[in-house]
Order: structure tokens, then C-alpha cells, then sequence
């Protein structure tokens, strides 16, 4: 009898442990930033390298800029089907979607222009001409324009081009030159005429004006190099300088100063801020790949909370807060089609 009781003990203890050990790993991983949930695969012939992605949130449409194969790749947002291709874009980098219009907005850095498609149809509707190296883009709800930068050292200038665009009529409304043969990615400053604008060549934020039309102030940045992503905390006036020597630089964006630096892994491309989580997203394409993932305290503390492992060259990334999502572009390997990794982005507490 006291052997049998002994024996029901210790199945029961065994069985009290499973369940803790059980919910001890689900804790852990539902404590995760970022959750993978899928891998939207790309077709095997997509080689090369990727820039960035783009989002229709009311057509449930992902973009992913593959350079290498001259075209955007198309895939359901949510379940990840691959759909179709948009061919004939020499170097697309930037994708933009304006859903009231259902028009799709491809910069193209080979051929030098913004590309206009009808997103039902995919037909080109109009070829904006810019300088070679289009890229990366900064848009206006208010106004509905969208910034541009191109030109510089790929067309054998010193001076950059900064373009605005009218995105309702397709017509180039300026071009602007800033000294500096290359600018890399803008924020936009909602409550101000104010675009922050990362230029690499000379180590220093741009402040642009867009009312003016002219750049009003620059910024230097002494705590890291290659600035090349940025995102912006307007209610708290910090300003996110990503660089790929491995260095997130905080910068009060108010006056321009420097205050303080978070690490990350070096061949940074894009980077998120998420003012609902308060969460910083940082997609990093050296070595394995990681995104690492910092929460706001408060203006003056950060709180590492990952460096999630995503995969060799994922270095773009995407967020959609809507559907609580994160997307990072794994690129094809010698013998492995490219992905895009699809992840749950868990609460903040």
C-alpha cells in the first residue's frame, strides 16, 4: 500500500513538473519580441540581392525589390503565396503603395526614375524621369508628395538630387541639390515642414524644409559612420540614426545633439520605430543576420530585448502594426531560394 502511494506520488510530481517545464517554455517564447510564423518562399530562378519592401495593406499585397532580377516581387501578405511578378525595372529599390488611388510607386535606381503601375492591372502608367540611383523615399500624407533622393556619385556628380514628386497627378514638382555624392533614407517630421535626411558622404543628418524646399541645417554625427537608416520618435523628439559600422546613434531632434548610442551587428539597412510598442527595429544583414529589437524606457534609456537570429543577408524589413507583423527579406543562397520571414510581433508589457 505505501509502495503504491509512493508510485502515485512521484507520477503525479512527474507530471506537475511536464506542466511547469511545459508553460516555462511558453512563457519564454511568448516573452520573444519577434515569433517566426512563416516563410514566404520566392521562386528558385530569383537570384541575387533583395533592397527594400513594400506594403498594401487594403489589396493584402507584400513587395520585396529583388535587384538582381530587374523586378518587385508580389506575394499575399497574409497567407504568403507568391502571386506574380513586376518585370522591367532595371534597379528597383523603394516601393510605395497609395491605396485611395491603388497606384504603385517603384523607384527604379538603374534607369532613373519613379515608375507608376496600376495596382489592378500592373500596367506602367507613367515613368517619372529623376537621376540614375533613385532610391530611397520619404512621403507626405498631408500633401501626398513623395521625396526622392537620386543622382550623385552614379551620375558622376558631387551633389546629390533631392526630388519631390506629386504622387495625385505623377508630376515632378522639384529637384534639389545637396552637397554630398550620396543620401541615403529620409524621416518625416509630421508636425513640422521637416524631412531628416541621412547623408552618408558626409557623415551628417540634413535637415530639409519641405515648405522652403531647402536644406535649413546639418547635423553632424561623430559616434558612428555610414549612416545610412533612420527613424524618427516624434512625441519624444529623438531621432534614430542607424549605421552600418554597427551603431544606432540617438540624436535629439530638436537641437541636433548627440546623446547617447545603442549596439548592433554591423550591415544595417533599415530601421523601424514602432510608437504603439514603443519598440526600435533594427534588420541587420552581417554575418548570420539578426534584427535587434530595443524598447523605449524613456527618451534616455533603452532596453535591448533581442537580437533575433533571421538568416544570412536579411537586412530589410518591413512592419505592419495593423496585423501585429514583421517581415525581413532572407535573400537566395548558393543552393537555398530566398524567403521572406513572416513574425508575430508579441505584446509589449
Amino acid at each position: 500500500m505505501l509502495i503504491a502511494r509512493e508510485n502515485t506520488m512521484k507520477r503525479t510530481f512527474t507530471v506537475v513538473a511536464a506542466l511547469l517545464l511545459s508553460c516555462s517554455a511558453l512563457f519564454a517564447a511568448s516573452s520573444e519580441p519577434l515569433q517566426l510564423l512563416n516563410r514566404y518562399e520566392m521562386p528558385a530562378s530569383v537570384k541575387g540581392r533583395f533592397d527594400h519592401l513594400g506594403v498594401d495593406l487594403k489589396g493584402n499585397r507584400l513587395f520585396a525589390a529583388a535587384e538582381t532580377a530587374h523586378s518587385v516581387l508580389v506575394f499575399d501578405l497574409r497567407s504568403g503565396a507568391y502571386l506574380r511578378e513586376i518585370a522591367g525595372i532595371r534597379i528597383p529599390h523603394a516601393i510605395f503603395v497609395r491605396e485611395d488611388l491603388n497606384r504603385i510607386y517603384i523607384t527604379d535606381g538603374g534607369e532613373g526614375a519613379v515608375k507608376v503601375y496600376d495596382g489592378s492591372t500592373y500596367e506602367l502608367l507613367k515613368s517619372i524621369p529623376l537621376k540614375v540611383d533613385a532610391d530611397s523615399i520619404a512621403f507626405d500624407p498631408g500633401t501626398k508628395y513623395l521625396y526622392v533622393v537620386n543622382g550623385g556619385g552614379d551620375a558622376h556628380e558631387s551633389a546629390s538630387t533631392y526630388s519631390v514628386i506629386d504622387t495625385t497627378n505623377g508630376a515632378k514638382l522639384a529637384d534639389v541639390k545637396i552637397d554630398g555624392d550620396t543620401l541615403e533614407a529620409s524621416a518625416l517630421d509630421s508636425s513640422s515642414p521637416r524631412i531628416f535626411i541621412n547623408n552618408p558622404a558626409k557623415n551628417e543628418v540634413e535637415v530639409f524644409d519641405r515648405a522652403k524646399r531647402a536644406v535649413e541645417a546639418s547635423w553632424p554625427i561623430h559616434l558612428a559612420k555610414d549612416n545610412v537608416a533612420i527613424a524618427f520618435d516624434e512625441a519624444s523628439h529623438r531621432l534614430f540614426v542607424a549605421c552600418r559600422s554597427g551603431k544606432i546613434v540617438i540624436v535629439d531632434s530638436q537641437s541636433g545633439k548627440e546623446l547617447q548610442t545603442l549596439d548592433i551587428a554591423r550591415g544595417v539597412d533599415d530601421l523601424i520605430f514602432d510608437p504603439s510598442t514603443r519598440r526600435i527595429y533594427a534588420s541587420c544583414g552581417a554575418g548570420a543576420g539578426g534584427t535587434f529589437v530595443f524598447e523605449e524606457q524613456d527618451p534616455d534609456h533603452y532596453t535591448l530585448l533581442a537580437n533575433v537570429p533571421t538568416g544570412t543577408g536579411g537586412k530589410n524589413e518591413v512592419l505592419v502594426p495593423q496585423l501585429g507583423l514583421y517581415f525581413v527579406i532572407i535573400p537566395p543562397q548558393a543552393n537555398a531560394p530566398g524567403s521572406i520571414n513572416a513574425y508575430k510581433v508579441s505584446p509589449s508589457h
